[in-house]
């Protein structure tokens, strides 16, 4: 066993409230909360010259496959079989980003977005806490989230009880149901507005019971607190956004395959790329 691969992954979580529900709303997964963002990249600090020259070497290859392969073509960088010291100054040369992740089915990944957009770290943690992938890859959101969602939701789901006091609960399901079995990839999202529509705390509580917060859990903070969930249908996510407070102040469904507020843009993923040319240009410049 390599105790390097035991370290903890750089995400805290705490449990997430029912927002403005109430006290009898179901309880949601935990989100990934309180992590480093917008942590700037820096030079390691008292790491020997020679690491440091390999790490930037390393990392060049990686920003030279990313360049050669684009935005969509996922250049990878394993950085499991590194030594720990070698692993540390990668890491702490990357920085932090706005965008963290999790899943608890049928794998345990762990995502957190590095300071430069489109370029992420993706671990894997086996049930004896053994990280058994830990990498670095590019695009536009690490495809381990989508497959979990994909893997994890159903296609189809029943229609729910409607209990006393629901008013658009079952035009809203409906709605949904017919959404998510039309939807194909790279189709523009199917956005419904909570916050805007007259629904009742019954037509909520319907939803949120039929839906569930399920297996992937992704929090944003790229516009403001964002935290998305995935639901056991299939292409359906709930997307929230929470103020300073953690007071819900906008709860919306969306029918797609990754939200866009997940997302690394195309022409961040080129500003990333010069900028860590840039750094890495200052990673070997002699001491």
């Amino acid at each position: 066993m390599n105790p390097s691969q035991m370290r903890p992954f750089p995400i805290s979580v705490v449990a997430m409230g029912p927002g403005s529900q109430g006290d009898e709303a179901p309880e949601y997964l935990p989100m990934p909360q309180g992590m480093e963002t917008f942590s700037a990249p820096r030079l390691p600090e008292n790491a020997a010259p020679e690491t440091v020259d390999r790490a930037a070497r390393l990392l060049g290859d990686l920003l030279d496959a990313a360049a050669k392969v684009g935005f969509t073509g996922g250049a990878t960088l394993d950085l499991l079989g590194l030594d720990a010291g070698l692993r540390d100054v990668i890491n702490q040369s990357l920085g932090f980003g706005e965008v963290s992740a999790f899943t608890t089915a049928p794998q345990h990944w762990r995502v957190q977005e590095t300071a430069f957009a489109g370029l992420w770290r993706v671990l894997k943690v086996e049930n004896d806490g053994i990280f058994s992938v830990d990498r670095l890859e590019t695009g536009a959101i690490p495809a381990a989230l989508v497959d979990a969602m994909q893997q994890t939701a159903q296609a189809e789901l029943p229609a729910p009880a409607y209990p006393a006091g629901c008013m658009n609960a079952q035009a809203l399901v409906e709605e949904l149901r017919l959404q998510a079995a039309a939807w194909q990839p790279g189709a523009a999202a199917h956005v419904i507005n909570l916050t805007l529509l007259p629904v009742s705390d019954a037509d909520l509580d319907t939803l949120y019971g039929w839906l569930g917060h399920r297996e992937v859990s992704i929090l944003s903070r790229g516009y403001g607190n964002c935290r998305i969930t995935s639901t056991r249908l299939k292409n359906v996510w709930w997307v929230q956004y929470f103020n300073s407070m953690d007071t819900l102040i906008l709860n919306s469904i969306e029918v797609v395959g990754m939200p866009e507020v997940a997302l690394a843009a195309d022409e961040d993923f080129a500003d990333s790329l010069e900028r860590l040319r840039e750094y890495l240009d200052m990673m070997l410049e002699p001491v």
